[in-house]
């Protein structure tokens, strides 16, 4: 399974819920179902995979190509002379150059990907999304990012380049824990007409594992239940997120219909991404609401609601992966994209997520801060029943994070 987390924007500005002349290409093979101990049943291939493939040598170094941001710690005293497709966030200390000054000196450099818009001599192929990546099963075609570097005094053979450590992912924040970089089998490459193939000079591996834990310490999303056949809602469970607490931490959320709305919004806190979410019970950015619809005789009807209670974020390309035993008889869903997932060899778990242009921006809190689907399943009668349960999900997450259900 390969599926990426979503990503979100806020105001017109995209960010990634997610890597001379050596071609460092940032692949983005992450599912979207992860969990606090970095690995799920549902999500055994989680990861991002960043490949580095050296394409040629220079006088004093080689050619790079990575992809949310990206940073590592290079093995020697390599400088960055030229990038394309992507730019590092310092230029640190060049002194020692005469003439023609670096791009980055610094031993630890910081890479971000260009906005959209950018010039074509900048651009490289699968660049300049302003860090957004999608996932795999949303948009095959993008799940990939690459920029080019030309690194300097780095050596010039196999034997003599080194190869970068300390590799840090932030997409766009913590989360991601990357392992060491490992030399693999160079990477070929086919031209386009398909009789002439080339490989790279070198090319290394470093696999980056999400850890929903390390990415925030709280949960960010939450699940409320109802159905026809029973007046009571189920909400999410009291401070599934965080607890309303506005003596000791005044500011922490901020009421629907409060005057001082929109100066709270723009207020502190605005340009660090910081969420501002309404003041609810359960304290989350986003809760799922699964309501079990209607009772046909051969169908069943399901109606999903998203709703962005955080005042701060847009949430583009969102996700919505959920786990129930009836998936396998998913007839019609309606104004969502949805692909099965059989993580266990069993159609019990669904990827949704938004039409292109028409839902797949999930607007900030307010009137217009949710989205909604309704999904058409058959009854397969030796295990359907509304009986104890069995109509609600088992499992549901958002971007990629496990969601806060209800209690049994």
């Amino acid at each position: 399974m390969e599926l990426g987390h979503g990503s979100f924007a806020v105001g017109s500005r995209s960010i990634p819920k997610v890597a001379g002349v050596v071609t460092l290409l940032v692949v983005l093979l992450c599912s979207c179902l992860t969990s606090t101990e970095a690995y799920d049943a549902l999500d055994p291939n989680g990861n991002i995979t960043i490949k580095w493939d050296v394409m040629q040598w220079t006088p004093d170094g080689y050619i790079l190509t990575p992809g949310w941001s990206l940073s590592w710690k290079w093995a020697k005293k390599e400088i960055i002379w030229s990038m394309v497709g992507a730019q590092a966030t310092e230029q640190g200390d060049c002194s020692r150059f005469k003439g023609n000054i670096p791009h980055c000196c610094k031993r630890d450099p910081t890479v971000v990907d260009l906005l959209p818009g950018t010039p074509y001599n900048m651009q490289i192929a699968n660049c300049c999304k302003g860090g957004v990546i999608n996932s795999w099963a949303q948009d095959p075609d993008n799940h990939a990012a690459s920029f080019q570097v030309s690194v300097g005094m780095a050596g010039t053979t196999n034997k003599t380049v080194r190869v970068p450590r300390n590799f840090t992912l932030k997409a766009p924040g913590p989360g991601y824990t990357c392992g060491i970089a490992k030399i693999v089998k160079p990477t070929k490459f086919i031209t386009q007409d398909g009789r002439r193939t080339t490989q790279t000079m070198m090319t290394w591996n470093v696999t980056c594992t999400y850890s929903q834990y390390l990415a925030q310490k709280t949960p960010t999303c939450c699940v409320s239940l109802s159905s026809f056949y029973n007046d009571t809602i189920v909400n999410c469970p009291t401070c599934s997120c965080a607890c309303q607490n506005n003596i000791t931490q005044p500011g922490s959320c901020v009421e629907a219909d409060s005057p001082y709305l929109a100066s709270t919004i723009n207020g502190p806190g605005k340009a660090t991404l910081a969420p501002l979410v309404q003041c609810t019970s359960h304290m989350c950015p986003i809760r799922i609401h699964w309501h079990v619809k209607s009772n046909y005789k051969e169908y069943w009807r399901v109606k999903i609601t998203i709703t962005n209670f955080n005042y701060r974020v847009n949430y583009t390309q969102w996700n919505l992966v959920v786990q129930h035993p009836n998936f396998d008889n998913l007839t019609q869903i309606f104004s969502f994209n949805y692909k099965f997932l059989t993580p266990s060899g069993i159609n019990d778990t669904a990827m949704l997520w938004g039409v292109k242009f028409y839902n797949d921006l999930l607007m900030q809190a307010g009137p217009l801060g949710n989205v909604q689907s309704e999904l058409l399943l058959r009854k397969d009668a030796s295990t359907f029943t509304f009986g104890k349960g069995w109509a609600f999900p088992r499992r549901v997450y958002f971007n990629g994070d496990n969601c806060v259900m209800p209690h049994p």
